[in-house]
């Protein structure tokens, strides 16, 4: 009667590795390391067999020896600002459904926009000697800057884009989807279009420029109608830039807001204050956030397409891991105005 081979807890650690999963599976331990990497030219019959072979003995790969062998780890580095924001839960989840099956792992880090704690993070995270990097937009430090250009990763922008040759990036236009969104409120008739601000962060102040341009274009801007507040964006706050708004500037007749959330907080304040919403005053957001549909009227946002920027970031990345040629450097995914009954 057969019996598989015997397989030694390694060394004096104990701990299981790469060639006792080959040993217990019959196989190389290239052959495990491709098996595991989920590359598509092994055997569907020895990558099964590799598989029950780690379950069984409870494997798991050690990235930084992987790391030391082939210069680079299998870890995909993320950073993002924020996660108590479904737009960054969106683009998060998009990526890692990108990598894994190309044999990579998501490292996370959240920045909460503080330009020290990104440096911190990512002088961290480098020590992993990721396969790349996914960071957002592109305001951040000279010393976070270097610290990318110096690192020899491949390095993918989320949400913005630039048309420098050399630098990769996936996203929109932020400051033309504010100018669009201005430009609905003035063709609804409304005269004056407050923007209410939170977080300001980068791609809020580029919808604001996207505003200010809109209306200085329309001959109807008023710097007086730029309510900014550097707190967290949240309904709480949007429903508190409402009031402000109104008994500061009476006869403001819209305001846009640079997220849903809040949008969705001043909604909540005016059918509890008894504003007639659109009649008295239209509301907008950003983003399509979940929820907005469901409010009392249905906002009228911007869709934002923050999955497919996840995705074909995380596409961008491994192709630039794998040295193939990438063209464009820049992928614009663009926007959707979506018009609902708020304004």
């Amino acid at each position: 009667m057969s019996s598989s081979p015997r397989v030694p807890r390694s060394r004096a650690t104990g701990r299981i590795t790469l060639a006792d999963v080959a040993r217990l599976a019959q196989v190389s331990p290239i052959t495990v390391s491709r098996a595991l990497r989920g590359e598509r030219a092994v055997d569907a019959e020895l990558v099964a067999r590799v598989q029950a072979a780690a379950k069984e003995l409870g494997y798991v790969p050690d990235p930084a020896a992987r790391a030391l062998a082939s210069r680079h780890g299998a870890q995909v580095v993320t950073l993002v600002p924020l996660l108590s924001n479904a737009l960054f839960v969106d683009v998060l989840e998009a990526v890692q459904r990108t990598l894994r099956p190309a044999g990579y792992q998501m490292l996370m880090g959240v920045t909460h926009y503080d330009a020290n704690e990104e440096e911190l993070l990512l002088r961290e995270l480098l020590q992993h000697r990721p396969a790349g990097l996914l960071v957002t937009g592109f305001e951040r430090n000279e010393a976070t800057r270097q610290m990318i250009a110096k690192s020899g990763v491949p390095c993918v922008h989320l949400m913005e884009i630039s048309d420098t040759e050399g630098i990769y990036s996936v996203g929109f236009s932020q400051t033309e989807a504010g100018a669009e969104m201005t430009q609905h409120l003035l063709q609804r008739g409304r005269q004056r279009i407050a923007f209410a601000g939170a977080q300001l962060d980068p791609r809020t102040l580029q919808r604001l420029a996207g505003w200010r341009r809109a209306l200085k274009q329309a001959k109807r801007f008023d710097p007086q109608l730029e309510w900014l507040n550097p707190a967290p964006s949240s309904m709480a706050l949007g429903a508190e830039m409402l009031v402000q708004i109104l008994q500061a500037q009476p006869a403001v007749d819209a305001i846009f807001f640079c997220n849903d959330d809040l949008a969705q907080g001043a909604l909540l304040a005016a059918l509890r204050l008894g504003i007639a919403v659109p009649g008295q005053l239209a509301i907008a957001g950003f983003n399509d956030l979940p929820g907005s549909d469901q409010m009392l009227p249905p906002l009228t946002t911007m869709h934002t397409p923050r999955a497919e920027i996840g995705s074909a970031a995380a596409r961008m990345l491994v192709s630039l891991t794998n040295k193939e040629a990438v063209s464009p450097c820049s992928i614009n995914l663009g926007y959707q105005l979506v018009v609902r009954a708020s304004t």
